[in-house]
């Protein structure tokens, strides 16, 4: 990678960046904060575990032998405005809520303020964050040492697309009321092209799979909504609808398109992958014999492409599956018949999940490998 090159990723990056932040401070701007009052509120906060006083809890074998009973408890909040500050409290663990505590060990609180420096605490959960973190600092360092420079840009470009995912998209769309559709098509749009820039660099195969990625994702979104019209599932359909439609009522939310918009975003990792590799392996064709005319470069493309969307389709299908397993253990428990399952609006959004961003997905190959091939025979005779 020359200066050159590396000056042009930066100034996009920023750019892009930039164009990011811009969106974010229009999309906040005027949003009602929550502040916790000084005599009432609810706050999260962490506790230390001080002292376990007593521990009146037992082994439940019927339970898959989880703890359950209950242990008074010694505690030091640790943030919040009542840091320094000791609660003695009795914790209830269930089968469904086992959560037992051991001296030294940090907890999350509920902290519950119910007059001027009065407060109650119970336990929420584990401390989860620091390990949380920890986790994705290994996940960006392995990148960078595997990928070298191409894993700094990678890492760049995963941050891109999250931050322009958490941190635009959905402040637009509860914030200001934005189509969720559209909204979240600019979005991808915006986060594929600029992670296709800081990954290949400003060249024709970045721009080939730019265009066809986001062609794979417009084609996946196309078929989710006229499968969703033709089956009747909309994201009136979610398990979420009811909460997200009460929120509606303030500022503006559309439920019915978040459907297809959870398939655009699922769908957009899985078909730029798909896409880099076809831009690149036609690239590099291009590089090895300049002479090939557009048609055999094509052909590479697409031979590149039919090795890899078979696993890439099981890839995204298998995702789709694992984050409905439990609903479809509980399903086949009660032994639910064939006509029951196939008509139940939970196995017919993932499906069309599953089969809408499989199709994007197979779609992409040949669009990037025409694209690629007719981009450079025509940047190579002009």
């Amino acid at each position: 990678m020359n200066k050159k090159e590396l000056l042009t990723r930066v100034l996009i990056g920023v750019i892009g960046f930039a164009l990011l932040l811009g969106i974010r401070l229009y999309a906040v701007q005027g949003r009602s904060v929550y502040e916790i009052a000084r005599t009432s509120g609810v706050e999260y906060e962490t506790a230390k575990v001080l002292e376990v006083l007593e521990d009146n809890t037992e082994v439940n074998p019927d339970v898959e032998n989880t703890l359950v009973g209950s242990q008074k408890l010694c505690l030091e909040l640790t943030s919040g405005r009542y840091v320094g500050e000791e609660a003695e409290i009795t914790h209830y663990l269930s089968p469904y809520f086992s959560i037992p505590a051991e001296k030294g060990m940090t907890l999350s609180v509920r902290v519950i303020t119910t007059g001027d420096n009065e407060f109650t605490v119970s336990v929420y959960n584990y401390e989860r964050i620091p390990w949380l973190l920890l986790f994705i600092g290994i996940f960006l360092l392995v990148l960078i040492l595997v990928g070298g420079k191409q894993g700094i840009s990678a890492v760049f470009g995963l941050l891109f697309t999250m931050g322009g995912v958490v941190f635009v998209l959905l402040p637009l769309l509860v914030q200001r009321g934005w189509p969720p559709v559209p909204t979240t098509l600019l979005i991808v749009a915006l986060t594929s092209f600029v992670s296709f820039v800081f990954i290949g660099g400003l060249h024709t195969k970045s721009m080939a799979a730019a265009l066809g990625s986001f062609g794979g994702v417009l084609l996946a979104g196309l078929f989710a909504f006229l499968a969703g019209r033709i089956v009747h599932i909309s994201g009136l359909n979610m398990d979420e609808a009811e909460s997200l439609l009460l929120t509606a009522a303030d500022g503006g939310l559309k439920v019915k398109g978040l459907l297809i918009c959870g398939i655009l975003i699922a769908a957009e990792g899985a078909i730029m992958d798909i896409s880099m590799s076809v831009a690149s392996a036609v690239d590099e064709v291009h590089r090895i014999d300049p002479e090939l005319p557009a048609k055999k470069l094509f052909r590479s493309g697409m031979n590149v492409g039919r090795d890899a969307m078979g696993t890439m389709a099981n890839t995204l299908v298998l995702a789709f599956a694992g984050t409905g397993l439990n609903t479809m253990l509980l399903i086949y428990a009660y032994d639910a018949s064939f006509e029951q399952l196939m008509n139940a609006e939970f196995l017919s959004m993932e499906l069309i999940r599953a089969i809408a961003g499989s199709l994007g997905m197979i779609l992409a190959v040949p669009l990037v490998a025409f694209l690629s091939a007719n981009i450079l025979k025509k940047k190579q005779t002009a």
